[in-house]
């Protein structure tokens, strides 16, 4: 079982940058990772990290957000720069211990998540 919980969501200005962080309880994972859901979409990924440091991105926030876990494993953060109102949206991390191939940013994939940190960008 792992338990994940949200930090540091808020309202920012297009441009501006947030970042968000997720506690996470247990080691019983090797894929863990960031999704968002904003109003009348679906849940997409934005970010994964798997147990050897692999990383992926969704195109839409390449080059402008960034995942990382802290030293002991135990806090997944995603730092947002250059922020649209398109990444509006709540935001989810969320893990798996999966057993063949790699990490994707299906959310099928995963079966542990937080509870959301909204994010609002504004113009």
């Amino acid at each position: 079982q792992v338990q994940l919980v949200e930090s540091g969501g808020g309202s920012v200005q297009a441009g501006g940058s947030l970042r968000l962080s997720c506690a996470v309880s247990s080691y019983a994972y090797n894929c863990v990772g960031w999704f968002r859901q904003a109003p009348g979409k679906e849940r997409e990924g934005v970010a994964y990290v798997d147990s050897g440091g692999n990383l992926a991105y969704a195109d839409s926030v390449k080059g402008r957000f960034t995942i990382s876990k802290d030293n002991a494993g135990n806090v997944l953060y995603l730092q947002m720069n250059s922020l649209k109102v398109e990444d509006t949206a709540m935001y989810y991390c969320a893990a798996t211990y999966r057993l063949l191939g790699d990490c994707t940013l299906a959310k099928a994939d995963y079966n542990y998540w937080g509870q959301g940190a909204l994010v609002t960008v504004s113009s």
